[in-house]
């Protein structure tokens, strides 16, 4: 069983006090509320790894521990077993027991390694764990999603071959769970292979693009991003009872950028609707028969790419050639920090279509759901420069500038 820190409890109860200090305070800056944000954190990670503590003792005394952890947390089966997953990964990971035990990382941190560890064999799940429990300071500086990055470098570097073994891994792991919940709504949630994933999540939006571009299903709400989840879920259904409209190919597509300032060393890189790593060993193996369509782009401007990029006024949708073009360009919606994949926006013509505007490359841009409502509804007004610079200026005045889009780095 791991050890849980230097943080005694006393040293909680000083932090319980400050946080309450705060809590009654009638005029607490934001240095104070700050801190005190931070000893919650602190007291939070130290009652989870006292919990990790006690759920590893539980598992010596008994061998069916996760409905005891269930009741006695008033959760569920499934949380009790994520709670001992957690607890085994402390166990293995002692320099990260003691951190969190300490408030210096959290649940989430250890959280990110355990996910990570389910991808490998026992073998190199121990290495994983060898490996992890030196980059306790590296948690401690990193947020959750730094770590896990840090955490799939390290799978990579354990994983070896040409990227056929890992497919394989990935494509024994792939579930399908249903359950019914407590309002009576019946859940599904998967797991698939990346060649999978990206199959079903472009045939996904596909149906919702061609199904609901002009009309939406009753009842539909009106916030963007819970807009999306609907539609989503509309298109599913259909799918799933054979009501959407049959696909024009049953060929798989992908995307081959040529980046034209790029060192000769990078090479070309495939570009997928999902932000999945595919190596080039696998898409010779499994898609010899792929559509392959070549991009090439040089400092936000798409040089050359195959189709019809220029449509005018004759539609105002943008046609498959020019999503594709795009996607070349830009990883995420076009509105800097915004994380949506490009899979998920809308393209937004820069000069309204209602105002005139054209259904050409150059007037088109990737948002997603929730920035084109600001665009349409808020007052935001966004232009591009040659090279795709794009200008936002916000009802407040404020103007923000970016250089040309930079695509994902392969």
């Amino acid at each position: 069983m791991f050890m849980v820190g230097d943080m005694r409890p006393i040293d909680v109860a000083e932090r319980a006090k400050r946080v309450v200090a705060v809590r009654s305070a009638t005029e607490a800056g934001t240095a104070e509320i700050e801190r005190a944000l931070v000893a919650t954190r602190e007291v939070r990670a130290w009652a989870d790894a006292q919990e990790s503590a006690l759920i590893s003792q539980l598992a010596n005394v008994t061998s069916t521990p996760d409905p005891i952890i269930a009741a006695a947390g008033k959760t569920s089966l499934n949380r009790a077993s994520k709670a001992r997953d957690r607890a085994n990964t402390l166990d293995a990971t002692p320099s990260l027991a003691d951190a969190l035990a300490d408030g210096t990382i959290t649940a989430d941190h250890v959280d990110a390694l355990t996910r990570g560890s389910k991808q490998l064999d026992e073998d190199k799940r121990d290495q994983l764990f060898e490996r992890a429990n030196d980059l306790a300071d590296v948690a401690a500086d990193a947020t959750i999603d730094q770590f896990a990055d840090r955490i799939r470098v390290e799978i990579k570097r354990l994983q070896t071959g040409d990227g056929m073994d890992r497919l394989r891994r990935q494509r024994s792991n792939v579930r399908v769970n249903t359950w019914t919940d407590a309002e009576g709504m019946w859940n599904i949630r998967g797991r698939f292979d990346p060649l999978t994933g990206v199959k079903l999540a472009e045939r996904l939006i596909q149906t919702v693009n061609t199904l609901f571009a002009e009309e939406v299903p009753e009842l539909c709400p009106t916030d963007p991003i819970e807009k999306q989840k609907f539609l989503a879920a509309h298109a599913l259904d259909r799918l799933l009872t054979g009501q959407a409209p049959s696909r024009t190919t049953g060929r798989p597509e992908y995307i081959v950028v040529i980046d034209a300032d790029a060192p000769e060393t990078d090479g070309p890189v495939a570009e997928w609707s999902l932000p999945v790593e595919i190596p080039p060993r696998v898409l010779v193996e499994l898609a010899p028969n792929a559509d392959v369509r070549a991009v090439v782009v040089r400092n936000g401007v798409v040089l050359h790419a195959p189709g019809e990029l220029t449509l005018g006024r004759t539609t105002r949708l943008a046609n498959r050639a020019q999503r594709r073009a795009l996607r070349a360009l830009y990883p995420t919606c076009a509105i800097p920090e915004c994380t949506t994949t490009y899979a998920q926006c809308k393209l937004h013509h820069i000069v309204w279509w209602r105002h005139g505007g054209l259904t050409d490359l150059d007037n088109l841009v990737p948002v997603c759901a929730g920035h084109h409502t600001k665009i349409h509804h808020d007052g935001w007004i966004i232009t591009l420069g040659k090279n795709r610079e794009l200008t936002i200026t916000t009802p407040d005045g404020t103007i923000r500038n970016t250089g040309p889009p930079k695509r994902r780095a392969a």
